[in-house]
């Protein structure tokens, strides 16, 4: 409340401590980007406090929106100052100047936000900014997510997830762009208190919200109703259920048929739907170690359907960190989602040793 306070008394623009907090940037950055670039206030009051009017802001949530896209700064700046003076298009010119993969997003009126309103987060990599997200060595589109997930930019956020599918596909969207970032803010949230379970709820939310409309898109295109189904489950007490949607939708890209049951499925549930549907696959989704339920797996393994001399069970895949380095007879273990893909499309490609697999050595759990 203060800080809209200070916002509604300022009379003529907003102070840059402000606008810097509410940008997500430091308030050195502005002064930097106002030096360098030309990116400062019309106004100052008294000579020399700075105040940033609503253009002024529009200004500088711009430069915020190409930096996030990947334009190089200087670039970013000459743009932003052009849109200022009017809506500026994703012209050929500078997509041609932007590095090579990255895609300038058009502007819209939505993007033009009022003072006070989050905007996407600019500046430097979010491993060294002291709001930043520690994400290593990562594509750019995942600094740019990780930006606009921290500032609360719900519209941004989904543009870039939508982006990231559209220009690398599904898997290497899910793989490269949303899971480095969705293990930072993990990360950031463990080690920060309380603080940032808002940018996790924020940014699970847009990437479940993406995934269940690439599998509603592509589940409209012809029904089977003659192969089996692949089933996905959470097992009891597991509500991490990103990567099974994930995977869902991956699924319903290949035309593969695929029954989801979601978080946390109780035994008796989950055994109810391997005897009915007869499943060709079953995936069992452990996050933490206190989920991973080995006899589960193991029963679900060995239960067979069908008429007599013609009886058949599913392959169970063990996805997921929480398994570690558990597996059994008729139990697979995929390293990684490309892998998990695989054994679910292609299952007469995998070992049938009875001994399962085990993860990867420093793979990402499919």
């Amino acid at each position: 409340m203060r800080a809209y306070e200070e916002a509604e008394t300022a009379g003529v623009g907003v102070t840059t401590g402000f606008l810097a907090r509410k940008l997500g940037v430091s308030p050195t950055t502005l002064r930097s980007w106002d030096r360098r670039y030309g990116l400062g206030p019309a106004v100052r009051a008294d000579g020399r406090h700075r105040r940033w009017a609503p253009d002024d802001v529009a200004m500088v949530q711009e430069m915020c929106r190409l930096t996030a896209a990947g334009l190089p700064p200087a670039e970013a700046a000459r743009v932003a100052k052009e849109a200022a003076r009017g809506p500026v298009a994703a012209t050929p010119l500078l997509v041609a100047r932007a590095p090579a993969g990255i895609r300038i997003p058009e502007r819209s009126s939505m993007t033009a936000q009022r003072p006070g309103t989050p905007g996407s987060r600019p500046g430097t990599p979010a491993s060294r900014s002291g709001t930043g997200l520690p994400l290593g060595d990562v594509r750019q589109e995942c600094r740019g997510l990780a930006r606009a997930a921290v500032r609360l930019d719900a519209l941004a956020v989904q543009e870039q997830l939508t982006a990231a599918v559209r220009t690398h596909g599904l898997t290497r969207a899910w793989e490269d762009v949303m899971v480095p970032t969705l293990r930072a803010v993990g990360r950031k949230w463990e080690s920060s208190g309380d603080r940032y379970v808002e940018v996790e709820h924020l940014l699970s939310w847009h990437v479940s919200a993406t995934l269940r409309h690439v599998y509603v898109s592509a589940a409209g295109h012809g029904r089977d109703t003659v192969t089996p189904p692949v089933l996905l489950a959470c097992l009891p007490g597991e509500m991490h259920t990103l990567p099974l949607e994930a995977l869902n939708a991956a699924l319903a890209e290949r035309r593969v048929p695929v029954l989801t049951l979601g978080g946390a499925v109780p035994p008796e549930a989950l055994m109810t739907a391997v005897q009915r549907v007869g499943p060709s696959s079953v995936v069992l989704w452990s996050q933490t170690r206190n989920t991973a339920n080995l006899p589960l797996a193991c029963h679900i393994a060995a239960t067979r359907w069908g008429v007599r001399g013609a009886r058949t069970r599913s392959q169970v895949l063990l996805s997921g960190p929480g398994w570690g380095r558990q597996s059994g007879p008729g139990l697979l273990r995929p390293g990684h989602f490309a892998e998990a893909l695989r054994l679910i499309t292609a299952p007469e490609s995998r070992p049938d040793d009875g001994a399962g697999r085990r993860a990867r050595s420093g793979g990402a759990d499919a």
